[in-house]
């Protein structure tokens, strides 16, 4: 059974048509600008859409074509004082188009700026009254930076261009100074992006001992920067007990995070700067106090050298004063003693010559005592001198032994005797042995 249809074309010819019937004229539309794209040919493509409680709920191509963009790009920018770009409330004039290629479209050929200045100046100076009115804008302002931060806690994606570009101008300083960055990642764009941070941010309190948290993002459009004019976050950076400070990366305008901050900086790379900065400057303190130093130690040298110099001269003095005087008095003193050696010779030699005289005397004295008493002992050993005992017809014998026999015991019939006279000796022999008694039976 053959089904009814109609090919592709008809079908958007026909939508184009309903379309034209539906907005047969131009129309203001009230959206945001998502992407934006001017173009080298001139033309200006871009996106509007329209978020409800941070979430897009509809989207529609747009362009400006380069016969109105740059007059209403002027005019624009001249009347708000803003930069028309990505991420600002607009109320724009369209015109509906159907293209059986590509769609909807909508071109846009005028623009209200007093509607983009009064709606985003609107609900940023509610956020920063809400702020102010809770003395959040200056908690942040009390705190200290340490003047040499060390430990530092980065908020960032981790495949984020900025996050990169700070830690390779952080760690690689050619002055070799040394920092710990620590990672804690986030969504650093979209409606999530908020809660993201915060949660980052009470991680970083809950682990402590950081000299400061970073907030890092490499730039964006308005409407990627968006999350950073959220209310809650910057009640959460303003109440957080490090210094934070925020790099998020735009060189026009700055925003709500920025201004709860303890300082804010344009990109990460400066962000980098300010902390090789402090540094620097304490490494040039350092240099000039050891200069300093050096020069008032060169002072302090060449002043105690002076007085050096000073004391010297008058210890010289003084102790060739003091030499003098000692020299005096020991000139006095040996006189002295001189006078009193000479007494003292005088006296020693007249006690000498007494001393000497009873010496000679008493030495004279026991020398004639010592002679009587030798010639006496020589008398008494001349009395005693055996020759002379043998010169009264005594002799001497002797033994075998050529020792003195005192007694004929001991003596055998043999014996070689020697027999001593005052004027000669015998040698005999014993014929006979006669004991006292027998002798003097013989005898008689």
């Amino acid at each position: 059974m053959a089904r009814d249809y109609v090919e592709l074309l008809e079908l958007q010819q026909q939508i184009k048509e309903g379309i034209r019937d539906a907005f047969p004229d131009r129309l203001w539309v009230k959206a945001e600008i998502g992407q934006w794209s001017p173009r080298a040919n001139g033309h200006c493509y871009l996106s509007l859409v329209q978020s409800r409680g941070g979430k897009a709920v509809a989207e529609s191509r747009a362009m400006i074509w380069k016969w109105v963009y740059p007059r209403l790009k002027a005019f624009f920018e001249e009347a708000s004082g803003q930069t028309l770009q990505a991420g600002i409330s607009v109320l724009v004039r369209v015109e509906v188009n159907f293209s059986e290629l590509y769609g909807i479209s909508l071109f846009i050929d005028d623009i209200d700026p007093a509607f983009t200045l009064g709606e985003a100046a609107l609900e940023k100076k509610r956020a920063l009254e809400k702020l102010t009115a809770g003395g959040y804008l200056e908690m942040q302002k009390e705190l200290a930076l340490p003047a040499l931060p060390y430990r530092l806690a980065v908020i960032s994606s981790a495949t984020a261009a900025g996050y990169g570009d700070f830690c390779r101008h952080l760690m690689g300083n050619e002055a070799g100074y040394v920092f710990q960055p620590e990672l804690f990642e986030a969504l650093m764009q979209g409606e999530s992006a908020p809660a993201s941070i915060i949660s980052a941010i009470l991680d970083v309190t809950e682990r402590g001992g950081y000299d400061a948290l970073l907030i890092l993002r490499g730039g964006g459009s308005d409407l990627d920067l968006s999350c950073f004019d959220d209310y809650d976050l910057a009640v959460a950076i303003a109440t957080c007990p490090l210094p934070v400070i925020t790099a998020i990366g735009h060189d026009r305008d700055f925003h709500i995070a920025d201004q709860v901050a303890n300082r804010f900086v344009k990109t990460p790379t400066a962000l980098a700067d300010l902390f090789l900065d402090a540094y620097a400057e304490a490494d040039a303190a350092l240099d000039a106090l050891e200069g300093r130093f050096a020069q008032a130690a060169e002072r302090r040298i060449a002043a105690l050298e002076l007085t050096l110099q000073g004391l010297e001269n008058r210890i010289g003095r003084a102790v060739q004063g003091r030499i003098a005087a000692m020299e005096q008095r020991v000139e006095r003193t040996l006189s002295r003693i001189g006078r009193a050696l000479e007494k003292l010779y005088a006296s020693a030699a007249q006690g000498h010559e007494r001393a000497l005289h009873r010496l000679r005397f008493a030495a004279e004295a026991r020398l004639g005592q010592e002679v009587s008493r030798l010639a006496l002992r020589e008398a008494m050993i001349g009395a005693s001198d055996p020759r002379k005992i043998l010169g009264l017809g005594y002799v001497l014998v002797t033994g075998p032994d050529n020792r003195i026999m005192k007694r004929v015991r001991g003596t055998a019939v043999g014996d070689r005797i020697g027999v001593r006279f005052s004027d000669g000796a015998l040698l005999a022999r014993v014929d006979r042995v006669m004991e006292e008694s027998e002798e003097n039976k013989n005898i008689a």
